[in-house]
């Protein structure tokens, strides 16, 4: 039997200025060959898959079971993307969409809908985008346990409900990033090329080179270079560099080396450059930091 659960929820001025509130949460179950929007679809938010609508606000559904598909005005209207058990769409505000289940599946829908300048945020700096509203991200119980963590919270409305609401939604958001970039990188092995990466550089830190690097995993620098940024946010090099600003910290901090002895073993040209790598990026000088962090006096 088609049934829904959802709760509308009130938003004030201070819950905004928390950066993120909820407009309302809930789960859809839709049977096989049932109509879509069911009958007791609220109005607040019906629309025709005809028609399609557009909305005030960001929405977050996760897919839990069956299939179907979407579109939207971004990606052009009669572009029908494939929705499945594990997908999640994001909606946008002001953004045409329609999605419907398939009649021969049904679904199961949760949904989260929010609005607040963190989400704003996130979309201006690139994490979500119109141009990918589906993300694969499967199956995940916690994801599940959080959206129903949500109705729960919804349907009790405690002080201050909407704050630990806007945490649920963070939560959620980062969980679609996370398992969405990680499927990806799974399903191209990716993951299994960078972990062996990380591991030569944790074996030959004191040695290791970025093209040699390269060389080890028989892939172009380039190659390599643009997929290891994409995955870590570090360039090689620039990764390297600050494992061994970090391995300096340890040894400063729990060795008596001498500051060029530490400089050598880390592989730096000479001390002058070690020198001016190190405060850039701790913003301090080596003896500096070695003085703080052993509680000497000045």
């Amino acid at each position: 039997m088609t049934s829904i659960h959802l709760k509308y929820l009130a938003v004030n001025p201070v819950d905004l200025e928390w950066g993120l509130a909820v407009n309302s949460v809930g789960r859809q179950d839709i049977e096989a060959g049932s109509p879509y929007p069911p009958a007791n679809h609220p109005t607040r938010y019906l629309f025709s898959p005809d028609r399609g609508r557009v909305l005030n606000e960001y929405q977050l559904l996760y897919i839990t079971s069956g299939r179907g598909t979407f579109s939207c005005d971004t990606l052009g209207r009669d572009r029908k993307l494939q929705v499945n058990a594990g997908s999640m769409i994001i909606l946008f505000p002001g953004e045409w969409h329609n999605y419907r289940p398939d009649e021969e599946t049904g679904w199961t829908e949760y949904w989260i809908g929010f609005k607040g300048s963190q989400a704003d945020t996130l979309v201006a700096n690139g994490f979500f985008s119109k141009n990918r509203p589906v993300l694969e991200v499967s199956f995940h119980e916690d994801i599940l346990d959080t959206y129903s963590r949500a109705i729960s919270i919804a349907e009790t409305q405690k002080s201050g409900f909407q704050q630990a609401l806007s945490g649920i939604v963070s939560s959620l958001l980062g969980s679609a990033y996370y398992h969405s970039r990680n499927r990806s990188f799974m399903l191209s092995n990716t993951d299994r090329m960078i972990a062996k990466a990380k591991m030569l550089v944790s074996e030959q830190l004191y040695t290791i080179d970025p093209k040699d690097l390269a060389d080890q995993l028989f892939i172009s620098y380039s190659s390599f270079r643009r997929t290891f940024k994409e995955y870590t946010g570090f360039s090689p090099a620039k990764y390297i560099l600050n494992l061994k600003i970090d391995q300096a910290k340890e040894l400063l901090t729990n060795s008596s080396a001498e500051i060029k002895e530490i400089a050598y073993k880390l592989g730096f040209e000479n001390t002058d450059y070690f020198f001016t790598v190190f405060k850039r990026i701790t913003d301090q000088t080596p003896l500096a930091y070695r003085n703080e962090t052993q509680g000497k006096k000045w």
